[in-house]
């Protein structure tokens, strides 16, 4: 029957893989999914209420069409995957020119206001030629020794505004939802490295100005999310509320960043002396005019903007799991002062000795990554889990859905920062910041600006929280909680 049958390429094609042994990759329309009917879907997603909980419903197709499959909800079209060696697959063929999901209200806001694109907006040689001054900035190892003393004293700060607050308790200890004082840290923090001064923001009293950027930030955040599905432009021409406040919320965030950013150029244009070695990121991209103003205006927002929620959030999470897992607090606590005392006094001497604090970050991401997946536009065909995948598809890799898989992680439901001092290979595995030219801009800074919150907290307080308190997660544009974590604050030097 086979000699009988029409010599077509594809039967040529399977004959000569059946006669040589060929794995032949299976054409991109036989994917698993659901993608044939993208409004359809989108309505039973909104049913299920898929724009709060993407995460888990992406775990439940995970689980339903294997580690592989294709997604059409509305216009947003996607190959969603889930394997380490998948996602190294996609991020080593991404060539010199990446490109991410650009976040459609995010350009919709800069074309509605004409506001320039920073890079995490930007791509192609636009992208590229900015993104490699910032690198020399912001990422490099000559540089980050640099962000070490501003980003430790708003450390030393905030350990002292907790001791306030539990003398002010009468009790020796301080609970509290600690969601916004952690986030005035994460943004006393970015600020003093961006701009080399502080805002203030770990007194009482906080100027309102300020406060209207926090909350703005939250607001966009939020007002995002639904806007990843239904097309902003609609929204835009319907005048819609969700249109209006996701405006009205980078209007706030872009006034504020344009304040501090003009506080420092008329300080270098009056040529005012800094007292601080570092003068800041700002500063110095200033200073080296290697970029256009309006290119450092909005590569500086973006930054500012995406630097409070993230870190403030991871440590949120950081300090709920160390409160329940008290034996990993103090195994924390012990490297910490191990490490103190071989530095004697050497602050980036100490941070080469905390790896089970830096793996600690690492768990905390794992269990709740600030984003949900990592997405590439592919450059060029590749093959994943023998589908062939065209040139320009979104793909992209499940990070929530990977950490919580008992195929990649033993016990995943455990928090085991050890696991990434004793695992064999971590390959593909600690995708929090991203990889490759396209990773987060903002990363070093984070990964300081974390171990050096927790270095403090821990050396000076015991974390608790209630027993048995289970809190689950919701989909804002980052993973937050679904409901507020109390954590109580204990001093060390107090305990009995």
């Amino acid at each position: 029957p086979l000699l009988r049958s029409p010599i077509t390429p594809a039967f040529l094609w399977a004959w000569l893989a059946l006669t040589f042994h060929w794995k032949v990759a299976r054409p991109f329309s036989e994917l698993p999914g659901t993608w044939r009917t993208g409004w359809l879907n989108l309505f039973h997603f909104w049913q299920e209420g898929g724009f709060h909980n993407v995460h888990n419903i992406m775990i439940h197709k995970f689980q339903k069409f294997g580690p592989i499959y294709r997604e059409k909800l509305g216009l947003y079209q996607s190959v969603n995957i889930i394997n380490p060696e998948d996602a190294a697959t996609l991020f080593k063929s991404e060539g010199n020119y990446p490109e991410r999901f650009m976040v459609p209200p995010w350009v919709a806001y800069r074309d509605f206001r004409n506001k320039p694109y920073g890079v995490l907006l930007k791509k192609g040689e636009a992208w590229r030629s900015n993104r490699l001054v910032l690198n020399k900035e912001v990422l490099s190892l000559q540089v980050i020794d640099c962000f070490v003393p501003p980003l430790n004293e708003v450390g030393e700060d905030f350990v002292k505004r907790v001791r306030v607050q539990i003398e002010k308790s009468g009790r020796g200890r301080w609970t509290a939802d600690l969601t916004n004082e952690l986030f005035r840290f994460a943004l006393e923090s970015v600020c003093n490295v961006l701009y080399g001064a502080r805002l203030g923001l770990l007194q009482d009293f906080i100027d309102p100005e300020a406060q209207k950027f926090i909350d703005a930030v939250t607001l966009m955040f939020h007002t995002t999310s639904p806007m990843l599905y239904i097309p902003p432009s609609l929204l835009c021409r319907i005048n819609s509320k969700t249109w209006r406040d996701h405006v009205q919320s980078w209007d706030v965030i872009f006034r504020h960043a344009d304040k501090c950013i003009q506080n420092i150029y008329r300080e270098l244009r009056l040529d005012r002396k800094s007292t601080k070695e570092y003068p800041g990121i700002l500063s110095s991209l200033l200073v080296q005019d290697k970029l256009p103003i309006d290119d450092i205006k909005a590569n500086v927002t973006e930054m500012m903007a995406g630097g409070v929620d993230t870190t403030s959030m991871t440590l949120q999470w950081a300090m709920f799991e160390l409160a329940r897992t008290p034996v990993v607090q103090e195994q924390l606590r012990a490297e910490i002062f191990a490490a103190r005392q071989a530095a004697q006094g050497d602050m980036l001497k100490m941070l080469k000795g905390i790896r089970l604090l830096k793996a600690a970050i690492k768990e905390t991401l794992r269990l709740h990554p600030v984003a949900v997946t990592l997405q590439r536009y592919t450059t060029q065909e590749i093959i994943l889990q023998d589908y062939f995948i065209p040139a320009k598809t979104l793909v992209q890799v499940g990070i929530y859905a990977m950490g919580r898989d008992p195929k990649f992680f033993t016990k995943p439901e455990l928090f085991d920062p050890a696991r990434w001092l004793k695992m064999d290979s971590t390959y593909f595995k600690g995708l929090g910041f991203g990889f490759g030219p396209r990773q987060c801009l903002g990363r070093r800074i984070a990964e300081l600006e974390m171990q050096l919150f927790l270095i403090h907290m821990l050396e000076n307080f015991k974390i608790e929280t209630k027993r048995g308190v289970d809190i689950g997660t919701k989909f804002d544009l980052i993973l937050i909680p679904d409901k507020p974590i109390c954590l109580t604050l204990r001093a060390l030097d107090s305990q009995p």
